[in-house]
């Protein structure tokens, strides 16, 4: 079975994708499904989907299409950590609130379990069942929760002051929902999610539509 961290960024993306849709099916009772279907869903074609799962291995396509029950579990395999990874939130304003609620029951192997900010008002409290702790507790309770993760939704002019703290508590990864693109060292996983940039490529060929 192939090592995730072989594989492309784009196409652990896709797999993600892959996986709510079928999980999606399951639930629907759809036992089976092409792979044509699978990337009509997604915009891809059954090419892309072929060449995604021949890259981790799975080939098991019948004259019934893939089953979406083992494909489900293969990818999860894949994509997946033998044992839970735990999340913590920087920044518990409304984006934090909102990821937190959207992310957790999720039923991934993946759960915030802490949430951290500099409002005295918040820390100490319960957001959404997830404790809200002070920044000057983040290394102490990174190591006492097993934090493997970090989402960054604080303040942009306040991302730059989060780096040290992350680097010296030992978090592996981090999402950073701040308009600031931030450098980590080698050995820390980052993902830049700029929705300004993303709402202005949403807008731009919005308006090129038009105008066409």
């Amino acid at each position: 079975m192939s090592d995730i961290q072989s594989l492309p960024e784009k196409t652990v993306e896709r797999l993600s994708e892959y996986r709510r849709t079928l999980l999606r099916c399951q639930k629907q009772g759809i036992t089976h499904i092409f792979s044509h279907v699978l990337a009509g869903i997604h915009g891809l074609t059954a090419v892309q989907v072929r060449r995604d799962l021949m890259l981790i291995g799975f080939s098991s396509d019948t004259k019934k299409g893939y089953d979406v029950s083992v494909l489900a579990d293969f990818i999860s395999d894949i994509l997946d950590s033998e044992a839970p990874m735990n999340i913590g939130v920087i920044g518990m304003g409304h984006l934090g609130q909102a990821i937190t609620k959207y992310f957790n029951g999720k039923g991934l192997k993946l759960k915030i379990v802490a949430s951290f900010d500099v409002d005295e008002h918040k820390v100490g409290s319960f957001i959404d069942d997830i404790p809200c702790y002070s920044m000057t507790e983040f290394a102490q309770k990174v190591e006492e929760l097993d934090i493997n993760i970090v989402i960054l939704s604080c303040p942009t002019c306040k991302a730059e002051e989060t780096v040290l703290p992350i680097v010296n508590a030992g978090i592996k990864g981090v999402l950073n929902f701040t308009s600031k693109p931030l450098n980590f060292p080698l050995g820390i996983v980052v993902e830049n999610y700029d929705i300004t940039t993303l709402l202005e490529k949403v807008a731009y060929f919005v308006k090129e539509q038009e105008e066409n």
